[in-house]
């Protein structure tokens, strides 16, 4: 069976509020964006117009999305035309979004130590999830995150303490910290208090100093580049808990219309296809990398 988009989708005229600009030609925009705000889950994405001169849209997945603001931030880096040409619009300029788009994260409410892994450019959405987790009383998230190119933003040392990390890890992003969310970074790079090697052997490194008594209370969420993704199914069924994991795809309509973006995956009925924009981006890790490779929750 399909999965359907887990909310209405909305046509907007957006402004853009701010504009950041980071190493590796990265840029952050604010935009406001009421409807989508009030609507869109961890996961999901907006596609977006870049220009008139570009028949298809660019996905972006939710940085953040807040309600009472009704504002909406995506983090993206130029690697195209299209985002050349988005990167270039400045605060004050209007968007022609549609959104909020897909399948999105699915906490485990049997699971409350939520361990999130976020690698590149899939951080924005495990920001996104660790945000809205930290608001629910029952949950404990945990959010690491690698780069192999500055992180777009200034770390410092972090201020809470994490049971399990190894020695020296402790760069942390300060708005996490500031609404009291636990992070801790990786790269190969060597850069001051972070975990030397990919953000997956941290995670590995933090679940080997678990007592094996708690793995009942972890979960996996994970973005990232495939080969991340996959290193996290490993972990998954290494440690025996189940995963999430959001795939970032090109796509053209973006609803589930061409079947542009179809990836194959392992269901109970055995293997097919399924849409990333409409049947994801947000999966089990069984479906994607093989059922019975990943435990099962």
């Amino acid at each position: 069976m399909e999965r359907p988009h887990h909310a209405t989708l909305f046509v907007e005229e957006a402004g853009i509020v701010s504009r950041e600009v980071f190493e590796g030609e990265r840029i952050m925009l604010g935009i406001e964006a009421s409807r989508i705000a009030a609507t869109a889950l961890p996961g999901t994405f907006i596609h977006v117009r870049c220009g008139s001169e570009f028949l298809l849209r660019r996905p972006f997945s939710l940085m953040d999305a807040d309600p009472d603001s009704g504002r909406i931030s995506i983090l993206f880096k130029v690697v195209g035309k299209g985002t050349r040409l988005l990167a270039a619009k400045g605060v004050g300029e209007v968007l022609d979004i549609i959104g909020p788009i897909g399948v999105p994260f699915r906490p485990d409410e049997g699971r409350p130590r939520a361990l999130l892994l976020g690698g590149g450019l899939g951080m924005p959405p495990m920001i996104f999830l660790a945000a809205r987790l930290r608001a629910r009383p029952s949950f404990e998230p945990l959010l690491l995150m690698g780069s192999e190119i500055p992180f777009p933003f200034k770390a410092f040392p972090s201020r809470i303490l994490v049971p399990g990390m190894p020695d020296g890890v402790i760069g942390a992003m300060p708005s996490m910290e500031d609404r009291g969310i636990p992070t801790r970074l990786a790269s190969r790079q060597g850069y001051p208090g972070c975990f030397h090697g990919l953000v997956t052997e941290l995670a590995r490194a933090w679940l080997m100093a678990r007592p094996s008594t708690t793995r009942g209370e972890i979960a996996l969420y994970a973005c990232g580049p495939e080969a991340m993704l996959r290193a996290v199914a490993d972990l998954a069924h290494e440690y025996g808990l189940p995963c999430q994991v959001c795939l970032e795809e090109f796509m053209a309509c973006g609803v589930g219309a061409c079947a542009g973006c179809a990836v194959p995956v392992m269901t109970r009925k055995g293997p097919t296809m399924r849409r990333v924009c409409v049947d994801g981006p947000v999966f089990d890790a069984r479906e994607v990398f093989g059922r019975d490779r990943v435990a099962v929750a």
